[in-house]
């Protein structure tokens, strides 16, 4: 379904873009003969409305760059800055597509780079709470980690960390989350699968903590005693200093009696 609504967002997007130069051409013959006016002087054009902010009037400049001189060594420039007006609007499922447009159809392109990542701040930006469905996080995660395959030395590779950080800590919090949810609900084994799941898929998340607290409290509550005693070890480990150490270590004593 979600599919179906952007692919027509998209065919309308094409229409309009369609209908805005066909406009455009009909405004140029009317003071300048399209003949005249070339490329060069399209792009000046779409350049300077870019660069005062006259979005709609530089998209359809850039549109007509992309469509009527595909060939041109503009036409790269062009669909970038489709793309970068697409974000700036916050269009950014549009804004996604293009971007994606210029490493397909330009890949020789120098603006590659930026569009890689711009995408993974679309995606960003189209995340949701954690309580919500996380395509757009897991899309933008795999493209920030793109990213640093291609561009490890690259500065924006610590951002992309930053961010891919921030993204998985998000998934975590909605599995935490489900786990606190069938504790309430006096699930304590299905409790105990969302909270495995935080421990061994989101180790380096900052929910890692209060997992493993629930997890023992769940497994002490199931009398699994193996497991409680493999999760306070475990806490010790990752945690040497932490702020349930003398808690764990008094149960560990109960146990050890």
């Amino acid at each position: 379904m979600k599919i179906t609504k952007i692919k027509k967002y998209l065919r309308l997007q094409t229409f309009c873009n369609l209908f805005l130069l066909s406009l455009l051409l009909f405004s140029c013959s009317s003071k300048k003969s399209p003949e005249l006016m070339g490329v060069e002087e399209y792009y000046r054009i779409a350049r300077d409305c870019f660069e005062k902010d006259d979005l709609l009037e530089a998209q359809r400049y850039f549109d007509l760059i992309r469509l009527q001189y595909p060939a041109s060594s503009y036409a790269d420039n062009a669909q970038f800055h489709i793309a970068e007006i697409n974000f700036k609007r916050k269009e950014y499922i549009l804004s996604a597509f293009n971007y994606t447009l210029l490493r397909k159809n330009y890949p020789s392109s120098p603006f590659i780079k930026e569009a890689l990542f711009k995408t993974g701040l679309c995606y960003y930006e189209l995340s949701p709470n954690y309580d919500r469905d996380q395509e757009y996080t897991l899309k933008a995660i795999q493209t920030f980690a793109e990213y640093q395959t291609f561009y490890s030395g690259d500065s924006l590779s610590v951002l992309a960390s930053q961010r891919i950080q921030e993204l998985r800590d998000k998934l975590a919090e909605r599995e935490y989350a489900t786990a606190e949810l069938y504790r309430k609900l006096n699930s304590p084994l299905a409790a105990s699968i969302y909270y495995d799941v935080v421990i061994n898929e989101y180790p380096d998340a900052k929910f890692l903590e209060e997992a493993i607290l629930g997890n023992v409290e769940v497994q002490i509550e199931m009398k699994k005693t193996l497991q409680v005693l493999y999760l306070i070890e475990l806490y010790r480990r990752s945690f040497p200093k932490g702020k349930y150490l003398n808690y764990f270590d008094n149960i560990a004593k109960e146990y050890e009696k």
